[in-house]
Order: C-alpha cells, then sequence, then structure tokens
C-alpha cells in the first residue's frame, strides 16, 4: 500500500500558486521569443512606457488595469523579446546649444561592403550624427546631424565629413522650425 503524505489546504493553495505562476511566466516569455504577439495590456504598456518610461510599476499597473506584479512580468518579457530595447532621457536641445538640425545626404564614391563598413563606424564616432540611414535612390546615406549654428556645421560637412575617403560628395538641408518631434512608435 502507497503512503500519501497529508498536506494541509493551505500549503496545496501556496503550491498550486507558485506552480501557475512560474508556469504562467515561462509560458508568456516563450510565447513573447516565438511570435512576439503583443495583447492589448502589452500594447498599452509600451505605448505608457514610450511616454514616460519613469513610470513607476505601481501607476503603470494601475493605467493598465493589471497587477503591479503582473506589469513588471510582462515588461521584462518585452525586454527578453527584444521590444524594449533601453530606457533614455530626452535632452532639451537648446539647455546644450544644439538647435540647429540639418538634413545632409552623402553620396558615397563606392557601394563596396568595405567603404560602406568604415562610413557607418565613422558615422558611430560622431556625436554630432545622431542619426543615419541607409537610403535607396539618388543618395546613399540621410543624416540628421545636430550642432551650435552653421558655422559649426561647415566646419564638420568641410573637414570632417567630406574628408572622409569613403565621401563623394553631399547636399544639406537645414531644417527651420521642428513641427514634430516623438520617439514614440505607433503600437
Amino acid at each position: 500500500m502507497k503512503i500519501i503524505p497529508r498536506f494541509c489546504l493551505k500549503d496545496v493553495s501556496i503550491f498550486i500558486r507558485k506552480t501557475l505562476i512560474v508556469k504562467y511566466d515561462f509560458r508568456y516569455s516563450y510565447i513573447m521569443k516565438q511570435d512576439r504577439h503583443l495583447d492589448a495590456v502589452d500594447r498599452r504598456i509600451v505605448e505608457l512606457l514610450q511616454t514616460d518610461a519613469s513610470i513607476s510599476h505601481a501607476e503603470l499597473a494601475e493605467k493598465v488595469g493589471a497587477s503591479s506584479a503582473s506589469c513588471w512580468r510582462r515588461i521584462k518579457a518585452l525586454e527578453q523579446a527584444g521590444v524594449l530595447l533601453k530606457a533614455v532621457r530626452l535632452v532639451d536641445p537648446a539647455s546644450v546649444e544644439r538647435q540647429v538640425n540639418v538634413l545632409c545626404n552623402i553620396r558615397m564614391r563606392s557601394h563596396a561592403r568595405d567603404a560602406r563598413a568604415s562610413f557607418e563606424a565613422f558615422v558611430d564616432g560622431r556625436a554630432e550624427i545622431v542619426e543615419c540611414f541607409s537610403m535607396s535612390g539618388e543618395w546613399d546615406y540621410l543624416l540628421r546631424i545636430v550642432v551650435a549654428d552653421v558655422a559649426d556645421y561647415n566646419d564638420l560637412l568641410m573637414n570632417v565629413v567630406l574628408s572622409h575617403p569613403s565621401v563623394q560628395g553631399a547636399a544639406s538641408h537645414f531644417a527651420l522650425s521642428m513641427t514634430k518631434y516623438t520617439t514614440a512608435l505607433p503600437v
């Protein structure tokens, strides 16, 4: 005859709850890694975090209608799945004297892999170049450059960008004003 250990109802309840939580966390993380499916709560969490990454888990939970622990688990799963990348603080350009935005089109001398890799490494090393896009069409790259004034841009363009061996030419467009700026993506 097999002896079955006796458990009180409280022990069984705790065991079941802990097991379900562990299984739920594993399953949710696994699902996020497999198909990156975002449900309505995930989408709301992503929207709110894009607006204010410093929001507390309690505030976030209240706004999405979930528990604080559930929000924390969902954030971790979204991070592990690569949906949420990193939290940053945005800086006012005027306070650091970087109010001039220039969109600079770049034409390359060569489209060889080494030339492109060299140029992209060069761009990564320049703090003034805040965005770089590889483009289709007439121009090879589009850079967004933030500087203090036109003289700073002229110096950067003439003495740094155009002196790069991979660059054949450039065309610059100065922004007169910024009518919209957001880092938030539609989810």
